[in-house]
């Protein structure tokens, strides 16, 4: 890190602290400190940029996941298969990650965020209590699914995996969103995992530079998991809605190109 100025050093700081928040209440943090990686480290290769993110945010997934275990205790019948099938997508998308070029998602990411947000605003009364929409082996399956498929792409890519999971468990399977953080943040730290296990033994991960970012992601995962805690479904559904939002105009613009 010793070529890096100071003003970058405090640039990819100070988006690692905000990722982790904002990832720790509804996820997304990686279009905050991805887009940091790639202003501050011009000269780095997508697949080390896409390595020294996913370490800078396993350290906050990590410190968010234990937090939300303690206070909320989500259930391990659905987290479990969660995790393990988000894990096993993560390092089949991480297999693909050097070989699909980014502008490739963005407007597919960007037509998600739309639906996801719109649909949250239109109903007001989701993800305020759990009431759970299947059952037994199909409640089962639905998670695996969840799992899999939101995992896949956080390998290949990564950013917004964390409000997809959200969306996911609130609008498909029924949480509240206090419940659904929870579970999205446990799922969040397999995926990281899962594409760690390709990304470390091939040398791509910056450690210097992921290592002082993750420690501020710990930092900032940390305040936000106590602050979601703290105020309830309701805050989070807001947070939610305010980031989604600001997602939208900033993958919107660069897809338009506005900048």
């Amino acid at each position: 890190m010793g070529d890096l100025s100071l003003a970058v050093v405090g640039l990819l700081a100070l988006a690692a602290l905000t990722a982790g928040f904002v990832d720790a209440v509804v996820g997304g943090g990686g279009l905050v400190q991805l887009p940091a990686l790639l202003l501050g480290l011009p000269g780095a290769s997508p697949v080390q940029v896409l390595a020294t993110n996913k370490i800078a945010s396993i350290c906050g997934t990590a410190a968010s996941s234990v937090t939300y275990y303690r206070r909320i205790g989500p259930d391990p019948r659905t987290f479990v298969p969660l995790m393990a099938l988000a894990l096993a997508g993560a390092f089949s998308g991480a297999l693909l990650a050097s070989r699909i070029p980014r502008d490739a998602f963005e407007p597919i990411v960007l037509v998600a965020l739309v639906v996801v947000g719109g649909y949250v605003v239109r109903r007001p009364q989701l993800g305020e209590q759990t009431a759970l929409r299947f059952a037994g082996h199909r409640h089962t399956a639905a998670a695996m699914s969840v799992g899999f498929v939101i995992g896949f792409y956080d390998g290949v890519l990564g950013p917004g995996t964390g409000s997809f999971l959200v969306f996911a468990l609130v609008g498909l399977m029924g949480y509240d969103f206090l419940q659904a953080s929870a579970k999205a943040k446990l799922a969040n730290l397999a995926t990281n995992l899962g594409a760690l296990l390709l990304f470390v033994p091939s040398g791509a991960v910056l450690w210097d530079v992921g290592l002082m970012m993750g420690a501020c992601n710990l930092l900032g995962g940390y305040l936000g998991a106590r602050t979601a805690v703290a105020r309830g479904s309701r805050f989070v559904r807001v947070f939610f809605i305010v980031v989604v939002s600001a997602f939208v105009v900033r993958i919107g613009g660069g897809v338009l190109g506005v900048w």
